[in-house]
């Protein structure tokens, strides 16, 4: 069992109380302000002597970038650490060199603090630690709207030798070349990146000399701390595989600009600079810059070898993979030079064209730059396998074109080949969608929204446990919802659809908030911190409080409120006044809740829910999607959706046994290839979120391994085959990396390897092999710092397998195959 130090329900009720509005109206200190210590956790990722600071008067200021400058001294070898929290993000230098980005996020109220150890880094003499902090002030699924500030400290051999407070150890100024006043990303994250630059404008980063012009810093009172608990990200520099094209654009003005709700919907409720106010709109220029010509090159690309730009050329790059992290190069310019690093992470008409593709993102980071070199790294993280780069004024020549991962640590401990090299990319593509939607929480995507939904989240936290062999994301992704005392925003006892988030709106999923209760049970069951449970029992239990309220006569959810979200299929239109799915939802919660706090009467009334939908939402072919009251009666629809059918099986609703015909339909007729205009057109199809992901696991628990091999090819292979990530959707126009869609790998490991389950509680796993069309498959899954390990390989009616288990663990081995098995093992 995981166990970690994690704050008390009741010792945040004071603290809450007391931080927002100490945070919200400074004071300068004369001296130390003492932090408290309580939530703090780990100490060896606490600071001792810090206090938070920013720019005086200016911490609620919406998209102000501070630069922070501290020098120490160190003999060689020494010991050097350097911990950090900020707000809202931060980027570490020591030297001039890069070190991190951060910080990992946290519930309202509480920054999580990173720790880096400097000491194969720091070089004797003189040391500069230079860390830039950009507060945003806006509210997002991604940051939340709080009060800007950084805490920072490095000790030396145990000495504190550096630290932000009430001293002159560090000193700061503003980062104008960063634009303040300009368009945000996205509705879901904060602000664009536009740059206006003379050479040297980051020579302050490694040269203590360099003179700034210092803001002065204001010392506020202390924030409450907690540890990190996620391993640091990769900051791998990944470079172009190929240079795909070259040519020129020309301006040629659209018959109507497109302005996305994150431009025009700016207000008290969703906070940004409006349009009247902003220096520069790069989301209705890009709309001009049209591709006059292109020619296809698909040469591999030489870092070393510079791409000469002049005025209205670009050059196409492509990464091999969709990858997430922060955009680099080395840009030479002899005049004034305006360049746009413009980027998707799938072609459109052969070409970058965003806008076209998801309209509501901004992927563009843009540089006005003085004649001169400069090496330019994007702030934020963005999501990319093509970078266009197109200079729009001047000319000048890139070369090292890299991106910097942004991604959680790959553990090689996690592993799966098979002779079937489709479902090998498959799992490649797995992996990589986990490690990009894991950097500290589970993300939906690390592009659109970067935000911790839950659903999603269900999936991504049990790739975790098996790619990592721990459920560390999902401790911090549990802790941040027992943190506030209440969610503001929203009503009492109901909890964020995505979080650490702001929802000023007052939008919520009230089904979502179902998964969390699935999701903290199956935590759980894979030895998640109990405390950290048994804390959550109040959470859960106000949350099923707030669901009482919506229910009719029959003990079923009846017009609920906000966003009642299914799946992005047909299924979203039928979601009122009864939407049977969500009540089929429901009735797992309430089993779960029962599970988790041994409470009776949840599980009865989860009983008698089934009951009634059994009754009521089957209509002898299918389960119904909704039913709607006129004149005070309920009467159930004809609408009838393949999601729908998924929910019932997957949440035990129905089972082959007590609906054989149905199944017979589902399992035989529907899956990949049914073509919805002959077969059962009534029935409107599933998406991959998250009905094709329910199909998965209804036909696994059927022992239908042999037809699940051939319907992942067919639902994944074209995605893993086209960016290396899989899919939100079926169709490429959202995100074509979604945390989610990570979960096809435990699919693997289950159906194809055959590790068909792991009772982390109990340390009991089931081997078990299928006839499945593979010769040979291996792979392995990390315990902790152990692993699962199993090859096998198939001749004939033989089937010989190796398996490696953690001590401590037993063994049960099911032959559901034709052929006979041998342990090679010993």
């Amino acid at each position: 069992m995981e166990k970690t130090h994690h704050p008390k329900r009741g010792q945040r009720t004071i603290v809450l109380i007391l931080l927002f509005p100490l945070l919200c109206f400074p004071v300068l200190f004369s001296g130390g302000c003492k932090q408290d210590q309580s939530p703090g956790g780990e100490n060896e990722e606490q600071m001792t002597q810090s206090t938070p600071v920013w720019a005086e008067s200016r911490e609620k200021e919406m998209n102000l970038t501070l630069g922070f400058r501290g020098v120490f001294n160190a003999d060689q070898p020494s010991e050097a650490i350097l911990r950090v929290a900020a707000s809202t993000v931060y980027r570490l230098f020591l030297n001039g060199t890069f070190v991190g980005s951060g910080p990992a996020r946290a519930g309202h109220g509480f920054f999580r603090v990173d720790q880096y150890d400097l000491s194969d880094q720091v070089k004797e003499g003189e040391n500069i630690v230079a860390i830039e902090v950009a507060g945003y002030n806006v509210n997002s699924y991604y940051t939340m709207d709080q009060p800007s500030f950084l805490q920072a400290e490095t000790t030396v051999n145990d000495k504190v030798v550096l630290y932000t407070g009430n001293n002159d150890h560090f000193e700061a100024f503003e980062i104008k070349e960063r634009l303040q006043k300009v368009e945000r990303y996205s509705f879901q994250r904060p602000f664009t990146e536009y740059y206006e630059m003379e050479e040297g404008y980051d020579q302050w980063r490694a040269n203590s000399d360099k003179v700034i012009d210092k803001v002065r810093l204001e010392q506020y009172p202390a924030v409450n701390l907690l540890p990190r608990h996620v391993a640091l990200p990769d900051f791998t520099l990944l470079k172009p595989e190929t240079l795909f094209a070259k040519g020129t654009i020309t301006t040629q003005k659209p018959i109507q600009y497109y302005k996305d709700r994150s431009l025009v919907n700016i207000s008290e409720k969703f906070k940004g600079y409006p349009e009247s106010e902003l220096k520069v709109v790069p989301s209705q220029t890009i709309q001009e810059m049209v591709t006059a010509t292109k020619e296809l090159l698909n040469a591999p690309y030489n870092a070393a070898s510079p791409l000469k730009l002049k005025k209205d050329e670009f050059f196409i790059l492509d990464f091999g993979v969709n990858y997430t992290g922060f955009i680099g190069a080395r840009i030479i310019c002899k005049e004034p030079t305006m360049i746009w690093f413009h980027f998707d992470e799938i072609l459109t008409e052969g070409d970058v064209i965003s806008k076209k593709r998801m309209a509501d993102v901004n992927n563009q980071v843009i540089y006005v730059l003085q004649p001169g070199e400069y090496l330019v790294e994007s702030f934020e993280p963005y999501t990319l396998k093509f970078l266009k780069i197109m200079v729009t004024e001047g000319e000048c020549m890139v070369e090292n074109i890299y991106l910097r991962e942004f991604a959680y640590p790959d553990n090689p401990k996690a592993t799966f080949t098979s002779s079937n090299e489709k479902l090998n990319q498959i799992f490649d593509a797995a992996k990589q969608t986990y490690r990009q939607n894991s950097v500290d929480v589970f993300m939906d995507c690390p592009s659109r929204e970067r935000a911790g939904w839950l659903c999603d989240s269900y999936f991504t936290a049990i790739m975790e446990k098996e790619f990592t062999g721990y459920s560390r994301v999902a401790h911090n992704f549990y802790e941040n919802y027992a943190l506030p005392d209440k969610f503001e925003f929203l009503p009492d006892g109901m909890i964020p659809m995505c979080y650490p988030a702001d929802h000023n709106d007052g939008v919520f999923i009230p089904n979502w908030s179902l998964w969390f209760i699935l999701q903290v049970d199956d935590y759980a069951k894979r030895g998640g911190d109990m405390q950290l449970v048994s804390d959550l029992k109040e959470r859960i239990t106000d949350l099923l409080g707030y669901f009482a309220d919506f229910e009719n006569e029959d003990g079923l959810l009846e017009k609920l409120e906000s966003w009642v979200f299914v799946e992005w299929s047909k299924a979203n239109s039928l979601v009122q006044d009864v939407n049977y799915p969500t009540n089929m939802l429901y009735s797992a919660a309430l089993a779960s809740a029962a599970n988790l706090y041994g409470n009776k009467e949840w599980q009865k009334k989860s009983d008698e829910l089934r009951e009634q939908i059994q009754q009521q939402s089957f209509n002898g072919d299918f389960f119904v999607d909704n039913a709607l009251r006129a004149n005070g009666t309920l009467k159930v629809t004809d609408q009838i959706t393949e999601v729908c059918q998924y929910y019932a099986f997957f949440f035990n609703i129905a089972t082959p046994e007590s609906h054989p015909e149905l199944w017979e339909k589902v399992a035989r007729e529907f899956g990949p290839n049914r073509d919805e205009k002959i077969t059962y057109p009534n029935v409107a199809m599933a998406n991959a979120f998250i009905g094709n992901y329910l199909r998965m696991d209804i036909l696994s628990r059927q022992g239908l391994q042999s037809q699940l091999l051939s319907e992942i090819e067919d639902y994944f292979f074209y995605m893993a085959e086209r960016t290396g990530t899989l899919w939100e959707n079926v169709h490429s126009q959202a995100s074509c990396n979604h945390g989610f869609a990570s979960y096809i790998g435990h699919v693997l490991y289950r159906d194809v390897l055959g590790v068909s389950n792991i009772d982390y509680l109990n340390k009991e796993i089931v081997i078990s092999f299928a006839d499945i069309d593979l010769d040979h498959c291996s792979g392995s899954i990390p315990v902790e710092d152990e692993v699962i390990s199993l090859e096998w390989s198939r001749s004939g009616d033989e089937i010989r397998y190796q398996l490696q288990t953690p001590a401590g663990y037993k063994v049960k081995i099911d032959n559901l195959s034709s052929a006979k098995t041998t342990d090679m093992s010993k």
